[in-house]
């Protein structure tokens, strides 16, 4: 089971704001990402200044999604073991350049982002992480622990929040 992915086609031009949610939606509260962003599409329904997209694949592949945007909110899940599980976590890109997580997705979203600028691809000038403290990013399964699941509606007014205010 995949999660789904929402798609723009590729003629259209692209929104000045991506919300990307990362995660893989069968590790349990790893799917956090994913969740906060599909909760988002009855709240941001008709906002043309914003993207929203999900996305199971990370590292270099991410490259593909964040190139070429202006703005990019990344929505993920992070362990740090230094707040209680649905812990609300803003970050920015500043953020990734050290070991803040045991997760799967920054480190490699940090590096991602370090080498489209080597590369010289046009990255987003703005990019903010909206993470959400989990207690289970590993264990096979498609729910989320209760403290997760509660965080849902907080992150995603956050991110809403954050996507409106740079479309505007």
């Amino acid at each position: 089971m995949n999660a789904p992915v929402v798609d723009v086609p590729r003629d259209r031009a692209k929104a000045p704001v991506l919300v990307l949610g990362l995660g893989n939606d069968i590790l349990t509260d790893d799917a956090v990402g994913l969740r906060v962003v599909e909760s988002l599409h009855a709240t941001l329904a008709g906002e043309g200044a914003i993207e929203l997209r999900t996305t199971t694949e990370m590292g270099l592949a991410l490259l593909d999604e964040v190139a070429g945007r202006e703005n990019l909110v990344l929505v993920d899940a992070v362990q740090t073991g230094r707040v209680p599980a649905g812990s609300i976590l803003e970050l920015d890109a500043a953020d990734l350049g050290g070991p803040l997580a045991t997760g799967p997705h920054f480190l490699g979203v940090g590096e991602t982002l370090a080498l489209g600028e080597l590369l010289g691809l046009e990255m987003p000038r703005r990019v903010g992480i909206v993470a959400v403290e989990v207690a289970d990013p590993y264990t096979l399964g498609t729910d989320l622990t209760p403290a997760v699941q509660a965080a849902l509606g907080p992150a995603a007014e956050r991110v809403a929040a954050i996507a409106t205010g740079w479309a505007r």
